[in-house]
């Protein structure tokens, strides 16, 4: 059995793992790395702990320290509040304000996990005292929490941004990122509208969550417009002066800390490590199944149930169903999108930005379910009485997007 056969074999036992097991898959895959490389294929252990992403380790710590000062000194909560408020108890309004509210968040860094779990109990909440159908809550916060995931100032676009510039797809980080709004804001609002979202239009609430009904929301404090001030700085010099995002959140880090607008001990408590170790983890096997030629064997795989027509689909549908069960930026994609340029050339006539959108739409899509974070985020703010029934409702739209996903992507590319 040769090593590409081998190393294939372990990225699947990896991806295995991770739908079954607590076990960081990115703690696995370094051990499997170690094991195949040096103990079965004879490579360098040197060459073996070379495929470790130091630039991407660097910029998603640093982003991901920011915004978690952000979040840790009260600033992204009291944005929320306030953006809440200006729905005025309109029950219509309410989780369309929180889909845009989740993809705004989402897209200036602190990445869908993080936005989830910052507003999802808060869109609960709101939804069960407004009388909001649960479900619809959930589909639009989750959608809008996904929609910002592929921006390049969040954690899971840097790592897809990264990914894509690494196999022939460079500078694509803005159609990436419009690409995966867009579709997560046509399935929501499509949602919304087909499950009696615009029944609740023109009907009003007078126990909507509004930040200036709060008696103890004392408005933005110094350290809050501080932080505001930071991560505008930092977005505008990533746009207009291409300053690296994550050096530059460091440095914004390190101001927030020294003005005293933030504690970084409990910043870094916050940091989502388990995110970062798996995927640089998976990252390091996949240095090795591509060194090992592995890649072009499933690519030759993928290629012989696929033609140039059909390959966006099937791709979607890979991603969304393994998705289900598992981490889409840590596992999924890494795992994937390197396959992209050897399906392009083996399909004469594909598109390889289409390839890679297919893949990163696919994933993405299904991670509202109950089994994935953001799913599980939504069901952990309902009502227990309301947790069943919603359970069943984001495991049934969950697996169905893998389809509907999959169908979206072949009827756009």
């Amino acid at each position: 059995m040769n090593l590409a056969v081998i190393s294939v074999a372990a990225l699947v036992l990896a991806v295995i793992v991770s739908c079954v097991s607590p076990l960081n898959v990115g703690v696995l895959a370094v051990a499997l790395a170690w094991v195949v490389g040096v103990y079965i294929g004879g490579v360098p252990v040197n060459t073996v702990m070379g495929g470790f992403p130091s630039q991407l380790f660097l910029t998603l710590t640093g982003v991901t320290l920011l915004f978690a000062l952000a979040q840790s000194n009260g600033t992204l909560e009291r944005i929320t509040r306030h953006a809440v408020g200006i729905c005025r108890g309109n029950r219509g309004l309410i989780p369309v304000m929180f889909f845009v509210l989740g993809a705004a968040l989402s897209s200036m860094g602190p990445g869908n996990i993080a936005t989830a779990a910052l507003v999802a109990p808060l869109a609960m909440s709101t939804a069960a005292r407004s009388r909001i159908p649960l479900f619809l809550m959930a589909i639009m916060i989750g959608n809008g929490a996904n929609a910002g995931a592929l921006s390049p100032f969040a954690p899971t676009g840097i790592i897809v941004n990264g990914l894509m510039a690494r196999n022939q797809l460079p500078g694509l980080e803005l159609q990436t990122y419009l690409y995966n709004l867009a579709a997560h804001a046509l399935v929501a609002f499509s949602g919304y509208a087909l499950f009696g979202g615009l029944k609740l239009f023109g009907q009003r609430d007078g126990s909507h969550d509004s930040a200036a009904d709060d008696p103890t929301d004392d408005g933005f404090t110094r350290r809050h417009w501080i932080t505001i001030a930071v991560i505008a700085a930092l977005i505008l010099s990533v746009i207009f002066a291409q300053i690296n995002v994550g050096m530059g959140a460091f440095l914004g880090a390190v101001i927030l800390v020294l003005t005293k607008s933030a504690d970084d001990g409990e910043a870094i408590k916050r940091m989502p490590w388990r995110v970062i170790v798996m995927v640089c983890g998976v990252t390091v096997l996949i240095a090795l199944v591509e060194r090992a030629q592995g890649i072009d064997l499933l690519v030759g795989l993928v290629a012989k149930v696929a033609s140039a027509q059909t390959v966006t689909f099937i791709v979607a549908l890979l991603t969304g169903v393994v998705s289900v069960y598992s981490s889409t930026s840590g596992v999924v994609l890494p795992a994937f999108l390197p396959m992209v340029p050897g399906l392009a050339a083996a399909l004469p006539g594909a598109s390889a930005i289409a390839i890679a959108s297919s893949m990163n739409i696919g994933g993405h899509l299904v991670d509202v379910s109950p089994l994935s974070t953001i799913g599980a985020l939504c069901l952990a703010g309902a009502p227990a009485e309301e947790s069943r029934p919603l359970f069943n409702r984001l495991l049934a739209w969950g697996l169905s997007m893998s389809i509907v996903g999959a169908t979206l992507c072949y009827v756009i590319f």
